[in-house]
């Protein structure tokens, strides 16, 4: 069953932030995810406004998923924006029952 991984952020630091992004497509595709949406145009609907860049990623299941944000490379990556260069909300959920 297909997961998304989805993704809010905050940028402080767009130089450091990049090379964090730079790193990361390489990683997701070796963990089998394909890029749905990455920084586009968004229009935020309910909630706070405090992120400013999302990013929907799907993998073939939740394992992959979780397997591709707990990875050594992943992790390096990560270290970028981690230090400071921006703040970001990670979730992972699986498709589920898609019936509301």
């Amino acid at each position: 069953m297909p997961a998304y991984w989805l993704a809010r952020s905050r940028i402080h630091d767009p130089v450091e932030y990049k090379k964090y992004t730079d790193l990361v497509p390489g990683i997701i595709n070796k963990h089998g995810g394909k890029v749905l949406a990455r920084g586009g145009n968004y229009q935020i609907m309910e909630g706070p406004e405090d992120f400013h860049r999302f990013v929907v990623i799907e993998f073939p299941t939740l394992a992959a998923g979780v397997a591709c944000f707990e990875s050594p490379e992943y992790t390096q990556a990560a270290a970028y924006r981690r230090a400071g260069a921006g703040v970001v909300e990670n979730v992972i959920v699986e498709s589920g029952d898609a019936t509301v």
